[in-house]
């Protein structure tokens, strides 16, 4: 990962745009924590390159308008991991 701050945050914004990902998933990805990816593609991104905060801005609010069905999907997955499981015994 670059050590320059507006490197790295141009990189996680062009990152999220690209693969349609989530704070969290560009995190994981680049070895950081939700928190400094969160502050890059925001303040500092916006400081940086508004047009890439923008399309960043519009991909992070999809999420959150569908984070409840993901958090659903997860719930049902791990539900159906365990009765899989119990199946097996």
């Amino acid at each position: 990962m670059t050590e320059n701050m507006e490197d790295r945050a141009c990189e996680l914004g062009n990152y999220i745009v690209e693969q349609r990902a989530t704070v969290r998933a560009a995190a994981k990805r680049f070895g950081l924590s939700k928190s400094s990816v969160h502050k890059d593609v925001t303040a500092r991104l916006y400081a940086i390159d508004r047009s890439l905060y923008v399309q960043v801005r519009a991909v992070l609010e999809e999420n959150k308008r569908e984070r409840h069905l993901r958090g659903g999907q997860a719930t049902r997955e791990k539900y159906r991991k365990l009765h899989e499981e119990e199946d097996l015994r």
